[in-house]
């Protein structure tokens, strides 16, 4: 049986996780999805905005962190949709559920790297955060999520941190 939230309709799913434990998952992918927008966002405006001596550099790997951000988006969002909730999908819904401030301005190439840092590490922290909810409900679709995100994000920081040695 269906039910009905803020949202509208909510899909009736029957994959072996509760009703509950499917609503706790998604409002904590909900949190990744915008941290994990709003990471994409500043990291797009950074490549579009950032001179200097490391141009080049930063130029072509801030596109391929914003390419891959924005196929992230897609997935977490059809995890959610999976497990029968609409996904958020607004700037409003976004800066409420982000925990990645957004830049001010146009900063210095080594407070953009810096802030992105900061933001890969955010997203991490996020995903990481879901887990417990995740394993005691056996949800391993999206464990295997999550893991793939910390990974990635993980090696992000640490690529973007040793440009800062």
């Amino acid at each position: 049986m269906a039910k009905k939230n803020n949202a509208g309709l909510v899909a009736s799913v029957n994959i072996g996780i509760s009703d509950k434990d499917r609503k706790r998952i998604v409002e904590g992918l909900s949190h990744l999805l915008a941290d994990t927008y709003t990471l994409y966002l500043k990291t797009h405006n950074f490549h579009w905005n950032v001179t200097g001596p490391m141009f080049n550099t930063l130029h072509l790997m801030f596109e391929g962190q914003y390419n891959e951000l924005a196929l992230a988006v897609d997935q977490i969002a059809e995890r959610i949709r999976a497990l029968g909730y609409p996904a958020p999908g607004t700037y409003k819904e976004f800066a409420k559920l982000s925990s990645i401030p957004e830049a001010e301005g146009v900063p210095a190439a080594e407070e953009m790297i810096r802030q992105l840092v900061e933001g890969q590490e955010a997203v991490t922290r996020t995903a990481r955060g879901i887990f417990p909810i995740v394993d005691a409900a056996s949800d391993e679709p999206t464990a295997d999520l999550l893991t793939q995100r910390m990974q990635l994000h993980e090696k992000n920081a640490w690529m973007l941190r040793s440009l800062l040695a």
